[in-house]
């Protein structure tokens, strides 16, 4: 099949690397939750070769993600796993680190707390969970293309919409995780960085 391509991903993958260089300079495992086409895996393998790369999403968007890394052949990314959040299925892999682009907006806000309460259960301590996206602050947007991006999700698919950092922060410290840096981003976007604390 010819590559699904992300304009995205494609505007954002060299100022996310930039952040995960230094973050992950420690990390050996990733499990990326919603590989949505394979351009970040890709891209982000090919600059961190000392990282394993485990790509992962809804089965429907295996056959993208497989035509990317049939393309790059790259050694350190790994087939697409299944994992849904509705009723996720966690591999049987080790990891260290998590990273997820652009879902937490797309899941609804139980999916969410499904997803950082599963990351935690499964991190060792120090291991580093990721999350880039649009986020609000004390309810509020932090630009008006969030704010107009918002409207878009929420009239496509009602439990859509841009998560409140607070509420983020409170999901993860439940679990066992605290907020280690809250990186600002282009076109209005963060890139937060958990660490699992020991039991």
């Amino acid at each position: 099949m010819s590559k699904p391509f992300s304009p995205a991903c494609e505007r954002n993958s060299a100022s996310i690397l930039a952040v995960l260089r230094g973050v992950l300079r420690n990390a050996t495992s990733v499990l990326e939750i919603g590989s949505g086409t394979g351009q970040h895996a890709v891209h982000f393998a090919s600059h961190l070769p000392h990282l394993q790369w485990h790509t992962s999403d809804l089965p429907e968007n295996h056959p993208g993600i497989h035509a990317w890394l049939d393309e790059a052949k790259l050694h350190n990314v790994m087939p697409p796993i299944a994992l849904d959040m509705q009723s996720p299925v966690w591999p049987g892999i080790a990891f260290d680190a998590v990273f997820t682009a652009n879902t937490a907006h797309i899941m609804s806000w139980p999916q969410v707390g499904t997803m950082i309460a599963g990351v935690a259960a499964r991190l060792p301590p120090d291991g580093l969970f990721c999350i880039y996206g649009p986020i609000n602050y004390e309810g509020r947007f932090t630009g008006q293309g969030n704010a107009d991006f918002d409207a878009a999700l929420k009239a496509a698919v009602p439990h859509r919409g841009l998560r409140d950092f607070e509420a983020v922060v409170t999901v993860a410290a439940a679990h066992g995780m605290a907020l280690q840096a809250d990186n600002a981003m282009p076109a209005d976007n963060r890139l937060l960085v958990f660490v699992r604390t020991a039991d």
